[in-house]
């Protein structure tokens, strides 16, 4: 824990400080302003540490700034990042443009054929009288710098002859910058601007998706040994319904009266319900009570309740009337026909009784294969384990769809499905986009969603 917290600082503070070289050091010339944004910077990278502890330990007056900027900083992240390739190529012309010609100064200029009267210009830059023979005009001494006119003391003309630019010989647009400042400052501006006015309209869009009302899908899922009888089961599911700092009590009404209006047969709730323990939720999570079906309602542990206390949140939501799935399973008869629906523990749980860990063998060994058998899984990757022991279909959420595209893309890399129907080695997993959110209020291209699963026969 201690190696992933200090990751975790290390990589906000650099989050942290590239915003500030992109929004603040790039876009302000140095002064009041440049120090203030330093200031801002440094406050807003202590304040997403802050949340993530203070509003464990009941400091929830900090769950809105600190994950509206926690959202708000991804995105401007993500869109800084992506201009990276425009802007430089921008530069790159811009340079391009405004650099001096090359050659403009040494160049000898052309002499009319005879000589014409005209004066030479030498490769020094000095002139020769025109008809000039002899050492006059090859003589590396006639090539020669001649010395400098003395000047009179507080003088300010320049030497006879002379010119006021360095002596050095190099000519004074050699001094000047391959680029205009200003212009380079404009860009950066512009980037700026950009980046943050589309930040902030994603996440306001973000915002306004998580905390409405779920969407409703429908799906339809074959099983080969679904009996004849049972076809069109219907199977209410939702997950990740994060009752927290966020979301209470008028959240648990809202998800309970959509199923209820279903008329389902079964209701799985597929784990992390809570963020916070008992004592703190257990009101909200109190309208679970009122949930109806056919043939029952049932839930399984996410990984957050292991982190809110699982031992109390089991007895709780057992005490609400929901049959909760420790590694076991229960037969479902309906229609004349019957049905094996198991349910594991999540496979981050760890120690013995009511947090073991999962145990695939407990929940679907010794078993009729002839039955069809549907388990409740909290996470995808359970599916890997589960395939081996024949399971027909599974139900997961755990990924939230991603939540906030394109965070859904590095979910991928650790869930074999990450929303929607899916297979593993012969499995078919249902995952979920869950009914809440976790950490940011924010949802991009992942809405929140409660779907009725209809099991069809063959």
């Amino acid at each position: 824990m201690a190696t992933f917290v200090g990751f975790a600082v290390l990589v906000t503070a650099l989050i942290h400080l590239y915003l500030w070289k992109r929004l603040v050091r790039d876009t302000t010339r140095p002064g009041r302003w440049r120090k203030a944004g330093g200031v801002a910077a440094l406050l807003l990278a202590l304040l997403v540490p802050a949340t993530m502890v203070g509003t464990r330990n009941g400091s929830y007056w900090l769950a809105w700034p600190g994950y509206l900027w926690l959202a708000l900083m991804f995105y401007l992240l993500v869109l800084l990042l992506v201009l990276e390739v425009p802007v430089a190529v921008a530069k790159l012309v811009l340079r391009r443009r405004e650099r001096p010609a090359t050659g403009a100064v040494g160049e000898p200029a052309p002499v009319p054929a005879g000589g014409g009267g005209r004066a030479d210009t030498t490769a020094t830059g000095h002139v020769a009288e025109p008809g000039a023979t002899g050492p006059t005009a090859t003589s590396p001494v006639a090539l020669a710098e001649p010395p400098a006119a003395p000047v009179e003391a507080g003088s300010t003309e320049p030497p006879a002859g002379g010119d006021s630019g360095p002596r050095d010989g190099r000519d004074p647009a050699g001094d000047r910058p391959d680029h205009d400042p200003s212009r380079r400052l404009l860009l950066a501006r512009g980037a700026a601007i950009f980046a943050g006015l589309t930040a902030a309209g994603v996440t306001g869009y973000g915002v306004r998706t998580a905390m409405g009302p779920p969407r409703l899908d429908r799906v339809r899922i074959p099983l080969a040994k679904l009996p004849r009888g049972m076809d069109g089961l219907r199977i209410a599911t939702v997950s990740d319904i994060h009752l927290g700092p966020l979301r209470g009590r008028a959240h648990t009404e809202r998800i309970v009266a959509m199923i209820n209006r279903l008329d389902a047969d079964l209701v799985a709730v597929v784990g992390d319900l809570v963020d916070g323990s008992v004592a703190e939720l257990g009101t909200a999570a109190e309208p679970l009570r009122d949930l109806r079906s056919r043939y029952g309602s049932f839930f399984v542990t996410g990984n957050h309740e292991y982190y809110s206390g699982v031992e109390e949140w089991v007895r709780e939501v057992d005490r609400l009337g929901l049959r909760v799935l420790q590694n076991e399973r229960q037969e479902i008869r309906a229609r004349g026909g019957v049905l094996d629906l198991a349910g594991v523990n999540d496979v981050t749980a760890a120690g013995t009784g009511l947090a073991a860990p999962a145990d695939y063998a407990a929940a679907l060994g010794d078993r009729d294969p002839s039955r069809p058998v549907v388990l409740l899984a909290h996470q995808p990757v359970a599916a890997q384990e589960a395939a081996k022991f024949g399971v027909d279909l599974q139900l997961s959420g755990h990924t939230h769809g991603g939540q906030m595209v394109p965070f859904n893309l590095l979910v991928k890399l650790q869930q074999p499905v990450v929303s929607g129907l899916g297979e593993v080695d012969g499995t078919k997993v249902y995952v979920t986009n869950g009914a809440g959110f976790w950490g940011p209020p924010v949802r991009v291209g992942a809405p929140p969603q409660v779907t009725l699963v209809e099991l069809r026969a063959p």
